[in-house]
């Protein structure tokens, strides 16, 4: 599958916390974690489970940051 998504980041599927509609899943990518909500339907379908290779893939038109 070819994407125009630019922002991509290969990790690791470390957590997966399940709610009723909703999934958490916390990637470690390179040491740091990140969050995606996503379905637990769209969950299931792309079968992730801890350990599983995965990509965060990023299409936005703004990223904010800050510092204190």
């Amino acid at each position: 599958m070819r994407l125009s998504a630019r922002n991509q980041l290969k990790g690791t599927v470390v957590s997966i916390v399940r709610g009723p509609v909703t999934a958490l899943v916390k990637i470690d990518v390179g040491g740091q974690h990140l969050s995606a909500t996503l379905t637990a339907e769209a969950c299931d379908e792309l079968g992730l489970v801890e350990g599983k290779e995965t990509v965060a893939i990023f299409k936005a038109s703004a990223v904010i940051l800050g510092v204190e």
